[in-house]
């Protein structure tokens, strides 16, 4: 963070503090309450579960006895893709794009309801909503949005953030392609980051980095310690798909 957006001046870490607040300091903060978030950011983004792009990476590439340097790697590669890890840049960057068509107006459920709509129509997903396992609010959207009605209620992003919570599900729901029309992790992530000060969007993959390190590298020794089997993803033939395909339409047609 200080070499890419600080001119390369580096600060002394200080090993008595607890990691989440050594990592803001170490960025040039000297904030309480974004040393809290942090502890609270790091701890929610930590692992996955091991079922999506990046947990699963750093599992897939362990499974083969690399070093954990390079599991973790292959990790942070597929976290990098704009599909994973930046998906809450993303969301921040929508909002943005939602405030300035506002035009000055105060943010309602009418115009929201038609910004939703607007966004749909062009062929664009409304980012920060649904999630491929979870199918209600997800609950790392719900402890950010307590933070947040804690310090900083009045601000205009978290209260937009706020707004959408209560249009946006119902606007996915009436347009029916989603399963899950709540919010995600995302959602709320790059908001509390830009109030604290972090605005340099390209970070936000590597603080979510950090802790996924935490998740997915715990995981890897457990894998270890139960000498788990190399991962190998399972191959089919041509022949296998044909079969596949007519039994498939059999069932349909039958």
């Amino acid at each position: 963070y200080r070499n890419t957006y600080h001119q390369g001046k580096q600060l002394e870490a200080d090993l008595k503090l607890d990691m989440s607040t050594r990592l803001t300091k170490l960025m040039g903060f000297q904030n309480p309450e974004f040393d809290e978030l942090m502890r609270l950011y790091l701890t929610i983004h930590a692992d996955h579960e091991g079922g999506n792009v990046s947990a699963h990476s750093v599992r897939l590439v362990g499974s083969a006895l690399s070093d954990p340097f390079l599991a973790f790697s292959a990790g942070m590669n597929g976290l990098a893709g704009p599909l994973h890890g930046l998906a809450n840049q993303n969301v921040l960057t929508w909002l943005l794009q939602v405030k300035e068509k506002l035009g000055g107006q105060s943010p309602t459920k009418e115009n929201l309801t038609k910004i939703c709509w607007e966004t749909l129509n062009s062929g664009n997903v409304i980012p920060g909503f649904g999630h491929a396992v979870l199918r209600r609010t997800d609950p790392r959207y719900s402890c950010q949005r307590e933070f947040a009605l804690k310090h900083l209620p009045n601000d205009e992003i978290f209260q937009l953030v706020s707004l959408l919570y209560e249009v946006v599900p119902k606007v996915l729901t009436e347009q029916g392609k989603v399963s899950n029309p709540w919010p995600n992790v995302d959602a709320h992530s790059g908001t509390l980051l830009r109030y604290y000060g972090v605005k340099e969007m390209t970070f936000y993959t590597v603080l979510f980095g950090v802790s996924r390190a935490l998740g997915t590298l715990s995981s890897l020794v457990w894998d270890r310690a139960l000498g788990l089997p190399i991962e190998r993803p399972k191959s089919v033939t041509t022949h296998w798909i044909k079969e596949n395909m007519v039994q498939a339409q059999q069932k349909v047609s039958g």
